[in-house]
């Protein structure tokens, strides 16, 4: 039998892609804390786990008229980014996948009610969610699982793709780790303002109330509350939260949903990215499971 053995919320933001010293530039001479975060979390959870499989549930790949899980068996080449070439050019990338997973959560997904697809196209493209983390994050042996974000769906759907993605783990012998990668409020600035607000203190989110939304979620975040965050995504959807809180949504609903009090453990500075709210948040696994 298989289980999910941890998972968080992974923030991808493009200027983590900068050579250190473009990063410094930006950040007033500091480093972004997400960098090191990546560091901190490689060695002191991910060296330990040693997964198997690795799942991500990546914002910035957007289908419409379903889920769509990749099952290649492997994808390799460089990345350019169509959207910010600058900092993210000719990135190599080359990720072993799980087929039998990737097909088993899909069949799960429509099982559940939530039409979900395999897909190993050579062509299909890939996003820089996945190329960032896996630059950061990913160990040899690891396989890679990418799930995209369905731009039609609600927020029962992503829990649902969560809670299928548990069962068809359940059905495995895989140790799977859960990678939501994506941002917290996620507004940016006009580009004549944008120049002014690139640095990496929260006082640059896009609006105060935007920074106390997010804020408010980290804490429920860290206390376990996972129910609060879930009750309250209409508030929260104000805020215009990455690819509508679906990769939270998706991870919460693998980690048990509202009955889910695993605690979270920042593993960075709650930060800006031109406007949007960024953070490292992991879940380990309780003694007692997911939703003791």
């Amino acid at each position: 039998m298989g289980e999910i053995i941890g998972g968080g919320i992974i923030a991808h933001e493009p200027t983590i892609m900068l050579p250190k010293a473009e990063r410094l530039a930006l950040n007033d001479g500091r480093e972004n804390s997400l960098v090191p975060g990546f560091k901190r979390l490689r060695e002191e959870v991910l060296d330990e786990l040693q997964p198997d499989t690795v799942i991500v549930f990546d914002t910035h790949w957007f289908t419409t008229v379903e889920f769509i899980v990749t099952s290649h068996e492997r994808r390799t080449g460089k990345y350019t980014s169509e959207e910010l070439p600058r900092g993210m050019s000719q990135v190599p990338y080359d990720l072993t996948g799980d087929p039998e997973l990737a097909g088993r959560i899909a069949e799960c997904g429509s099982e559940d009610g939530v039409r979900t697809t395999a897909l190993d196209d050579p062509c299909l493209p890939i996003h820089y969610p996945t190329v960032n983390l896996a630059h950061f994050l990913q160990a040899p042996g690891e396989k890679w699982i990418t799930i995209g974000t369905c731009q039609t769906a609600v927020d029962w759907q992503f829990l649902s793709v969560g809670a299928s993605v548990a069962r068809a783990v359940a059905d495995s012998d895989r140790r799977v780790v859960l990678y939501a990668t994506g941002g917290l409020s996620h507004t940016f600035w006009p580009l004549p303002e944008l120049p002014e607000h690139e640095a990496c203190d929260p006082i640059h989110i896009r609006t105060p109330e935007a920074r106390a939304a997010d804020e408010q979620r980290i804490a429920w975040l860290e206390a376990g509350e996972h129910a609060k965050v879930i009750d309250t995504m209409g508030e929260f959807h104000q805020y215009h939260p990455e690819g509508f809180f679906g990769h939270y949504l998706m991870l919460a609903g693998a980690l048990g949903g509202e009955n889910c009090k695993a605690a979270g453990r920042r593993f960075s500075e709650y930060q800006n990215a031109t406007g949007t709210g960024q953070v490292h948040i992991w879940f380990d696994r309780p003694a007692a499971g997911w939703a003791a």
